[in-house]
């Protein structure tokens, strides 16, 4: 799991990124839910040691984050579908990261498989589609067989089967006990797959709950009805202060 405790993130003597207190269980689809620049690819980076806050600590799976340090050997990670050679193949790419972690070549084609790119390994990533390349990212974030799995908005280029295969995959990692953090702007997705639900706004935590009881909080009704319950309260409370 993720715990994090008195977490604050500064810009420039500003603060962008302020959580008091957040676990992100295991064996749950965990989504985190707010608008741009409300902090939630800050807090992802955060999690995985590529921005160090200016105050409080993370763990994963009980190991403590540290900035610039080696990322946690339990945890993987897809946060931009741009960070690739575009000269490489997939499985170039794929072995070059394994490589570095110290993982076997084998894994390179359990991971191609589970994510239907087997047939498409050896043509080169600049050929690729967005869809094609989140895929090839999240590839990459299976690669250690991770406990703990963040994914920055993953759906982003996917059509409607790799839509329908991502719902799969995350149930799958889930249920086999992954922790498993989300971040998509698609409240319907959110809706349908999330177990847990995290609402970001203004760099701070506005709800933290497991779906249904968020739901019940907000009126009982459709994930949008509450997230925009949600977010409007914290506009008005804003305004008047």
């Amino acid at each position: 799991m993720i715990e994090i405790r008195g977490l604050t993130v500064r810009y420039a003597n500003v603060t962008v990124l302020e959580v008091p207190e957040l676990t992100v269980p295991d064996a749950a689809v965990t989504y985190l839910l707010g608008l741009n620049g409300t902090g939630k690819s800050t807090l992802l980076r955060c999690v995985c040691g590529i921005i160090g806050p200016a105050t409080g600590t993370i763990e994963v799976d009980g190991t403590a984050v540290r900035s610039g340090r080696a990322t946690p050997a339990g945890l993987g990670m897809h946060l931009d579908h741009r960070a690739f050679d575009p000269r490489h193949t997939a499985r170039r790419h794929l072995r070059w990261i394994a490589r570095a972690r110290g993982l076997p070549a084998s894994r390179v084609d359990d991971v191609l498989h589970t994510t239907d790119l087997t047939e498409v390994a050896d043509r080169r990533l600049e050929q690729y589609s967005l869809g094609m390349l989140q895929r090839v990212g999240i590839a990459a974030a299976l690669l250690s067989s991770p406990r703990t799995i963040l994914l920055d908005e993953p759906l982003n280029g996917l059509d409607i089967a790799g839509i329908h295969w991502m719902r799969g995959l995350l149930r799958e990692l889930a249920d086999a006990g992954t922790c498993v953090l989300v971040t998509s702007h698609l409240l319907d997705e959110a809706e349908r797959n999330a177990d847990r639900v995290v609402v970001l706004g203004s760099g701070r935590v506005l709800a933290d709950a497991p779906l249904p009881q968020l739901l019940d909080d907000h009126g009982g009704g459709r994930l949008e009805d509450a997230y925009l319950s949600i977010t409007g309260a914290a506009l008005v409370k804003e305004t008047q202060l």
